[in-house]
Order: C-alpha cells, then sequence, then structure tokens
C-alpha cells in the first residue's frame, strides 16, 4: 500500500491526486487544479474565465520538462485518466488507508485542508510542501515558479513527521536527563548530609584525642613540678637543720662570753687565778674561748647549694613537634596524628 500511495501522488501538491486527474501526452498525471495553477501562473497575460485559461497555450510538465502545446480549452482539453481516478476511490477505500471508512478519510482530507495555512506569495495556495534548501515550508507554486524552483523539497507530512518523531526522541531524552539530574541532586543530597555526619564524628575524635594531649601535659607538669618541690623541700630540711646546729653553737659561745665577762670582772689578780683554775666551766678561760671559736665541727653549706638550675626545661623541640601537629592523609581517609612526647 505504502508503494501504490507514492504512485498516486501529485508531483505538484505532494498530496494524493484530486480528480479530476488529466494525464500528459508524457504519460505523467497531474490534478487539474494542479496543473490550471501552474499554466495559469506561467501564462499571467492570458485571459481567464472563473480563475481558469481559457485559451490555448504552452504548458512544461513539472516531472520531465516536457512542453505541450494545449488547444483553446487550456488544460481542461487534456485528457482524464479515469483509470488513475478509479485506484484513488479503490484506494480510499481499504480499511488501512481511512481506518475502514473511505468517506472518513475524505473528511479528514478536506478538514486538513481546511486549516492548512496560505502562502503569502501565491494567494488561495495552501501549504504543502517543505524546502530542506531553505528549511521553511512552502507551496507548490513556489516550487515550480518561485523562489524555491531550484531547490530540494519534500512532503509536508514527511518532514511534519521526521521532525515530530526528533522532537519526541528529544523530549524523551530531556525526561530521561531530567530524572537522572534528579537523581544526582538526590545523591549531592545524601552526600551532604554523610559529610555533616562524618565531620561530626571526626570532630569528636579530633577534640577527643586534644584532650587525652591535655591529660598528658597535665600529668607531666604535675610530675616535673612535684620534683623540683621534692627537692626544695629536700633543701630546706638540710639548711633547717644546719641553722639549728649553728644556732645551739651560737647560743653556747654566747653562753661562753657572758661567763668571760663575769671573770673579766673579778678585780683581784690572785682570785682571778685562782677561780680560773680551781673552777673550770664555771668560769671562762682562755681555752674555753678557743674551744667556742673553733667552727671546723659545723658543716659548710656548698657553694651554688641553692641553685636549681639542673631542673630548667627546653620545649623548642616538643614545640616544633605541637606545632606540626597535623591530619595524617592515607589512602581511603584522613586521620589526626599526634605523637606524644614523655619527658
Amino acid at each position: 500500500m505504502d508503494y501504490l500511495e507514492k504512485q498516486l501522488i501529485c508531483p505538484i501538491c505532494l498530496e494524493i491526486f484530486t480528480k479530476p486527474v488529466v494525464i500528459l501526452p508524457c504519460q505523467h498525471n497531474l490534478c487539474r487544479k494542479c496543473a490550471n495553477d501552474i499554466f495559469q501562473a506561467s501564462n499571467p497575460y492570458l485571459p481567464t474565465r472563473g480563475g481558469t485559461v481559457t485559451s490555448g497555450g504552452r504548458f512544461r510538465c513539472p516531472s520531465c520538462r516536457h512542453e505541450v502545446v494545449l488547444d483553446r480549452h487550456g488544460v481542461y482539453g487534456l485528457q482524464r485518466n479515469l483509470l488513475v481516478e478509479n485506484i484513488i476511490d479503490m484506494y480510499k477505500q481499504e480499511p488501512s488507508a481511512g481506518n475502514g471508512d473511505g468517506s472518513n478519510l475524505a473528511e479528514e482530507n478536506l478538514k486538513r485542508k481546511a486549516d492548512q495555512p496560505l502562502c503569502e506569495v501565491h494567494q488561495d495556495e495552501k501549504i504543502n510542501i517543505y524546502c530542506l534548501t531553505c528549511a521553511v515550508p512552502t507551496c507548490s507554486m513556489c516550487k515550480v515558479f518561485g523562489s524555491h524552483k531550484d531547490c530540494e523539497v519534500a512532503p509536508i507530512k514527511s518532514v511534519y513527521q521526521l521532525q515530530k518523531t526528533e522532537l519526541t526522541d528529544g523530549i524523551a531524552m530531556m525526561v530521561g536527563n531530567n530524572n537522572r539530574i534528579q537523581g544526582i541532586i538526590s545523591q549531592l543530597e545524601e552526600t551532604c548530609r554523610a559529610i555533616e555526619v562524618n565531620s561530626r564524628k571526626q570532630k569528636s575524635q579530633v577534640c577527643e584525642k586534644f584532650d587525652h594531649l591535655y591529660t598528658i601535659l597535665e600529668e607531666r607538669k604535675q610530675e616535673m613540678s612535684g620534683r623540683v618541690t621534692a627537692e626544695k623541700e629536700e633543701k630546706f630540711g638540710y639548711i633547717r637543720g644546719l641553722k639549728r646546729k649553728y644556732e645551739d653553737h651560737l647560743e653556747c659561745m654566747t653562753k661562753i662570753v657572758e661567763s668571760g665577762i663575769q671573770t673579766m670582772q673579778e678585780p683581784e689578780m690572785a682570785v682571778f687565778l685562782q677561780v680560773n683554775k680551781s673552777s673550770p666551766g664555771r668560769f671562762c678561760t682562755r681555752l674555753d674561748c678557743d674551744a667556742a671559736s673553733n667552727t671546723s665541727q659545723l658543716e659548710k653549706v656548698e657553694c651554688g647549694y641553692e641553685n636549681m638550675d639542673h631542673y630548667t626545661v627546653n620545649f623548642k623541640k616538643e614545640g616544633k613537634a605541637l606545632n606540626a601537629i597535623d591530619f595524617v592523609r592515607g589512602t581511603s581517609q584522613i586521620v589526626c596524628s599526634i605523637d606524644y612526647v614523655y619527658i
């Protein structure tokens, strides 16, 4: 049926022949109306009556360019092709040609023709072909005599179906892309939520590690401070004990001095000498003064004993290590690395 339909297409209007159909001497068929339109357009100065040329002239076949000389009846003098007209009637009665009803097909064709826009150049000519060269719809007269006579044309129905199919495919592709993009948006939103959860988790771990580091530093500070305090108390104890020894020695020397002064107050020389000799320890003698002045038995504090410089600390290296604390970039994740420093 498709091949038959192609054979029944008018080369002018690119639609199924409209009766009456005329046959040219070159055996090509035309709608008589299309033939009259072409003949009238090519002979604009010939007399017309009711839109029909009523005199003879030359007519060129639009299919093979064969020239035909028409008599005074013009295209109405051409022979009708009754065989083609009968075939058209049979074709229109086929179920596939009109949903099972030839009259419905005719009605649809008439309605479709009535809705077609008209050519702006050739009045009353319906736009029924599509110029592939200029990519614009036009009429058959423009193809034969107008600005599109050297252009490549195609039936407007086939171009319409092709472009509609392409548009449908494009819309379907866009719908598919929209669904894909919507899926990507959903994935991005899920990724944002995962980033929020993971960031809170990692931030908590970082704070936990730093808190642990603070704890270690605080423990080391307490330990080192305790060592300094312990030595301080040890030295305080030693110095206090030594101080008490010197205080006792000073008290003893003070008593000897007082006794010596008392002895010095004795006016009689004989008594002075007798008393010193007969009462040792009661009255001060020279031997007592020498013994009291001897401090060799008392300990001496070493020079620099008060210094605590040996507890000097230098955290420069550890400070660099602390400043170098950063995230360790692994192959699959980034973790926080803290090298704890034990002093």
